[in-house]
């Protein structure tokens, strides 16, 4: 049987789970980890920026994000959730 390559988070999960474990983390660095491209991981970033999900702060030449762990998740099956709700699931 062959093995697929799905996941049970989404991209935009695992991009916002870095921002909380490291807020300092570059996109390139996020990219790599999450096995997706810089300009995949900018889009969702600025995707979860215009939902309210996150916001980015410059700290020099580098941006620091804060994540708003408050907001419900927005599938209508998981929305009676917060997004702190899945970090307290997945944190390390």
């Amino acid at each position: 049987m062959a093995t697929t390559s799905w996941t049970f988070l989404t991209n935009h999960s695992h991009v916002l789970l870095c921002l909380v474990q490291n807020p300092f983390e570059r996109i390139r660095d996020i990219a790599a980890e999450v096995g997706i491209t810089e300009r995949a991981v900018q889009r969702i970033i600025g995707e979860l920026e215009a939902d309210g999900y996150l916001e980015h702060i410059r700290d020099g030449r580098r941006n620091v994000y804060k994540v708003f762990s408050r907001k419900p998740l927005r599938h209508c099956i998981e929305k009676h959730r917060q997004v702190h709700d899945l970090i307290e699931i997945i944190k390390k």
